[in-house]
Parts: C-alpha cells; sequence; structure tokens
C-alpha cells in the first residue's frame, strides 16, 4: 500500500514537470517583435500627396506644348518619391515588443 502510494506521487510529480517545463521555457525567451503603426497606410497616402505635388511641379515646368507629357512624368516621379519617403518616415514610429 505504501508502495502504490509513492508510486502514484511519484507519477503525478513526473507529469507535472513534463507539463509546467514548455511553459518554463517560452516564458524565460520571449521573441523580440518589431511592432510598427500601419506603414502601408502611410506609404499610400505620400503615394498620392507625391503624385499631385509631382503633376503640379511638371505641369508648372513644362514648356508650353509640353503639359500633358510633363504633368505625367511629374505624376509618376513624384508617386514613387512620395512613396518612399513616407514610408521611410514611418518605419521611425516602430519599435521592439517581447512576446
Amino acid at each position: 500500500m505504501r508502495n502504490r502510494l509513492i508510486a502514484t506521487a511519484m507519477l503525478a510529480a513526473s507529469s507535472l514537470a513534463m507539463v509546467a517545463a514548455p511553459v518554463a521555457a517560452e516564458t524565460r525567451h520571449p521573441h523580440r517583435v518589431l511592432v510598427c503603426k500601419d506603414v502601408r497606410r502611410a506609404a499610400n497616402t505620400g503615394t498620392v500627396i507625391g503624385a499631385v505635388g509631382g503633376g503640379l511641379l511638371g505641369n508648372a515646368i513644362a514648356g508650353h506644348g509640353n503639359k500633358t507629357g510633363g504633368t505625367i512624368i511629374g505624376a509618376g516621379v513624384g508617386a514613387v518619391a512620395g512613396h518612399q519617403i513616407a514610408k521611410k518616415n514611418a518605419k521611425k514610429s516602430c519599435h521592439y515588443e517581447y512576446r
């Protein structure tokens, strides 16, 4: 009877240790995760603002017969520049969290 009680207690203790081990391992080594605000939304806004600004500037700089071409080229260049600038600025608000 006594041996059976000891064997049951040992089995319960070893089962508890096996279940608790993965939980303890997860809490000791949390993962570092980069958390950013909505970078895609900021980059899209920068693209639109850059395209409009570039189109206006291209139209103003282009010669009299090339207003349409200047507007299209200016809008394209402005969109790319606005996207890259907004994406870079949006990533400045990122931080690391441990999960």
